[in-house]
């Protein structure tokens, strides 16, 4: 069996073309021409070419690298997270670029030193605030968010539309004929930082519950069971005539599916819940939650495709484009809503 590793000579010889074309090709440093450039690449996938990062970084001052900033909160829903961080890596291998990590504890001040150095070509943001701080300091550094700022010029982002997810809910719970409504959301701390997924959620349930006449209250809650008791109690205290729920904090729906149950109240008959969670953990559930939903595959694979797209017109010396993608969220009905 032979294992020999395969060169940059052997991709110039099965190409047509000298080892420095491909290099020039690798690593944009100089232009070639299409024709040049689709046989290098050709050759490059049949012969299953790999260069080494260190030999790419000095030969054509190219890393292929991909930096993430991946959030380590106790506030997030860690399987979300790393769902998003596996496509990131799965699709960025496609495109021939490995995945640094960088954790949000390193905030704007790791942006910077990643924008100063030649580590990576572009890095894609998790966890965007609507006035993020670590935006200003991408500098020249090319990058794609996964979130939502308040000002997305100059950037390319990819997203839930949590507005309309919250819109699905209030419109769901309207059609049932529940009047009175509640949002169970995330931690206070996470709108202090304005998370932009639960203000922009948080948004699209204020206004169409107010153009459908109903009532709701809004209470932020920790998601431990103790938290969830306590902003039930408050629901329950300024509203007792409360029928319908919405829990967009994951770690707040068992609590609040066993408190409801302690509390006399049937779920769909008393009381109904929307989660707004993964289909996995929604179909855990005794009953099953209705829920709304979106793809974390699609947002990591979509982040990759925009940066790898922002550094290649970067290297042609134009001006990288604009972007911004909404993915719709999608409203499955179980057996945790029912008609009042």
């Amino acid at each position: 069996m032979n294992t020999r590793m395969v060169t940059i000579a052997d991709v110039a010889r099965a190409a047509g073309v000298s080892t420095s074309t491909v290099s020039y090709t690798l690593s944009g440093k100089r232009p070639v021409s299409t024709e040049t450039r689709r046989r290098v690449e050709r050759s490059v996938r049949e012969l299953g070419y790999h260069p080494h990062a260190g030999a790419r970084a000095l030969a054509g001052r190219r890393s292929h690298v991909l930096a993430l900033a991946v959030p380590l909160r106790t506030d997030v829903y860690v399987p979300i997270m790393m769902e998003i961080a596996t496509s990131v890596a799965v699709a960025a291998r496609k495109r021939n670029y490995d995945v640094l990590l960088i954790t949000n504890d390193e905030g704007s001040d790791g942006i910077r030193r990643l924008a100063a150095s030649d580590l990576a070509e572009g890095v894609i943001l998790m966890d965007v605030e609507l006035d993020d701080r670590r935006i200003p300091t991408l500098g020249k550094l090319q990058a794609a968010l996964i979130g939502l700022p308040g000002n997305p010029r100059g950037l390319s982002c990819v997203d839930h539309d949590f507005e309309a997810a919250g819109m699905l809910c209030a419109d769901h719970l309207a059609d049932l004929g529940h009047r009175d409504v509640a949002f169970v959301g995330y931690a206070p701390g996470t709108y202090q930082r304005h998370a932009g997924y639960a203000e922009r959620t948080l948004a699209g349930f204020r206004a169409r519950s107010k153009e459908r006449g109903l009532r709701f209250l809004h209470r932020p809650c920790e998601g431990t069971y103790e938290g969830t008791a306590g902003a039930l109690g408050r629901i329950l205290s300024d509203r007792p005539e409360t029928t319908g729920f919405v829990v967009q904090n994951e770690g707040a729906i068992g609590p609040l599916l066993s408190l409801l149950r302690t509390s006399g109240r049937t779920v769909p008959e008393d009381a109904s819940v929307i989660a707004m969670c993964p289909d996995r953990l929604a179909e855990q559930y005794t009953p099953a939650l209705t829920a709304v939903t979106g793809s974390a595959t699609e947002l990591g694979r979509i982040a990759v495709e925009q940066v790898v797209s922002r550094i290649a017109t970067s290297m042609r010396g134009e001006q990288p484009a604009d972007e911004v993608v909404l993915l719709s969220p999608t409203l499955t009905i179980r057996e945790s809503t029912g008609p009042h």
